[in-house]
């Protein structure tokens, strides 16, 4: 036996003697390397929690509260990879002229700190992606799972840097499941059931405590599984909240479409209610719609968190991001590569390739909007 196994198993024999002390360290073995768990994230009535204090505690802007929310930003792309040949060369670097799936979720990985020094405390994930070229899906294959379920572990290895470093800054992960456009990848409805309950395993059984779950992205839409669609996805929120590890189980919920509110079933059974701004230009819908959501007979207080919005107008006295904020919920920016930007690798944390910094205008103003707001 080594030193680190003995320091584990005189850990394990301490915990019951020194409950205090040891109950928030988590001390967990991944890829042969051993090291604690820092972030844990929790819910109480309508806010956010990390490790026990309210997310921007103490904190608020314009006089309106702040503390609870989760700001966030859509990078579903960290672990992209496409898995047809014939579309693999969409998606090659400027300057290799090649794809490299390692790379980006490298340099995904470096981009992090940055993020949360301008006061982002969470971010959108996917294990199927999602559109790679801003909107839309063809014949490219981005699926975290197998036709039958199973996780493929080159993704898996990359989702576990992702999440090792989250853990490690106090970062939240959004993790999605599924996307529109890669689930009829997976074969019947059974190996649907086989992706959920393998992805949660996999995180249960790695202990992360830093993770919100979103079934699916957008649900009412473009689905092939009817379990993935809006009127039985609840079945699949259910079955995650019912798997648990040592007490734990994962905050789970799942999206609709921009503008659109989730079905009572939805909002009943989530953890949290995720809404979508896409579509939505006049910030007062915004506001209507976290009013809409409060007021629905499946609602009890819980967090309301947009996580993805693509319109900004940062620069002006009013948008959607100051509209959640003035509701008191979180929001989360979307942006992607417009057609135009075709050639401008630096645009967009959705187009691949991805140029994780905060490279463009627009990720600039966002993050300078999050800076203002956050007082970071």
């Amino acid at each position: 036996m080594n030193l680190l196994q003995y320091l584990f198993l005189g850990l394990i024999i301490l915990m019951p003697l020194y409950p205090n002390e040891l109950s928030c360290t988590r001390l967990v073995t991944l890829e042969n390397n051993a090291f604690k768990l820092k972030t844990r994230l929790s819910i109480q009535g309508e806010k956010f929690y990390i490790n026990g204090k309210p997310t921007y505690a103490g904190k608020s802007w314009q006089g309106k509260s702040i503390e609870g929310l989760l700001f966030n930003s859509r990078m579903v792309q960290g672990i992209f990879d496409d898995l047809n040949p014939e579309s693999r060369n969409l998606w090659k670097y400027p300057d290799t002229q090649s794809w490299d799936p390692d790379r980006n979720t490298h340099e995904f990985v470096a981009a992090m700190e940055s993020w949360k020094k301008h006061g982002l405390l969470a971010f959108t994930l996917n294990l199927q992606g999602g559109s790679p070229t801003g909107y839309g899906n063809k014949n490219w294959i981005n699926s975290a799972f197998d036709p039958n379920g199973n996780l493929r572990p080159d993704y898996m290895n990359r989702l576990n840097k992702i999440l090792q470093k989250a853990d490690e800054l106090g970062m939240v992960v959004i993790l999605g499941y599924f996307y529109f456009g890669q689930d009829q990848t997976l074969l019947k409805e059974a190996d649907v059931l086989q992706a959920v309950d393998h992805a949660t395993d996999w995180l249960l059984e790695k202990a992360y405590q830093n993770i919100l779950i979103e079934i699916n992205n957008e649900a009412d839409i473009q689905y092939d599984h009817d379990i993935l669609k809006a009127p039985r996805v609840h079945e699949l929120i259910t079955r995650v909240k019912s798997k648990q590890k040592k007490g734990f189980r994962l905050l789970v919920s799942t999206s609709y479409a921009g503008g659109k509110i989730p079905s009572v079933e939805i909002i009943k059974n989530s953890d949290f209610v995720l809404l979508h701004g896409n579509g939505v230009s006049n910030p007062a819908r915004i506001s209507q719609m976290v009013d809409q959501v409060r007021q629905n007979t499946g609602y009890t207080p819980k967090p309301i968190l947009f996580n993805e919005d693509d319109h900004y107008d940062f620069d002006k006295e009013d948008n959607n991001f100051k509209a959640a904020v003035k509701s008191y919920a979180s929001w989360g920016f979307f942006d992607f590569r417009r057609p135009e930007e075709a050639d401008r690798f630096s645009e967009g944390f959705q187009s691949i390739p991805v140029d994780w910094t905060i490279s463009s205008e627009r990720k600039k103003a966002f993050f300078l909007q999050l800076k203002e707001i956050t007082g970071e």
